[in-house]
């Protein structure tokens, strides 16, 4: 487990190493900025909407809660992915950062690496530890002020 940690530290920090050698500081938080309000804006008004009406939509047995749990995690992820991708290939447009590609043959790419990297991401580390964390502080937090 810490040489799992300790390869993505170093992976981050390669990254942002890689990114100070061409754009600035205020670039990089300008963009990160711009990508959480897009993100958080198709999330929460087209993608999230359309994810809860498939995925409760799908014929499973709906009182186990690890079936809704996966099957909406997985269609968010679809819907953010692909989202998202048609958002990096505007950026990179837009930076001129395409390489000679095509538009469809970029997207597509992009497409296949977010895929790959956000489900597995999503399904193990990030979905489990964000209800771990809304159930130790939020959920006693929301019960007690119901019951005073």
């Amino acid at each position: 487990m810490r040489a799992i940690r300790s390869s993505c530290l170093f992976f981050a920090v390669l990254c942002i190493m890689a990114l100070f050698g061409t754009v600035t500081e205020s670039e990089i938080l300008f963009q990160l900025v711009v990508c959480f309000i897009v993100a958080a804006s198709l999330e929460i008004v087209i993608v999230g909407p359309i994810a809860k009406k498939i995925a409760f939509a799908l014929p499973y047995d709906k009182s186990k809660k690890i079936f809704a749990v996966v099957s909406l995690s997985f269609f968010m992820v679809i819907g953010m992915v692909l989202c998202m991708s048609l958002y990096g290939l505007g950026t990179a447009y837009f930076f001129n950062s395409l390489n000679g590609s095509s538009l469809l043959e970029s997207y597509f790419s992009l497409v296949i690496k977010n895929f790959v990297f956000a489900l597995p991401l999503q399904l193990l580390i990030v979905g489990p530890l964000v209800r771990y964390l809304f159930t130790k502080f939020v959920k006693g937090k929301i019960s007690s002020v119901a019951l005073s």
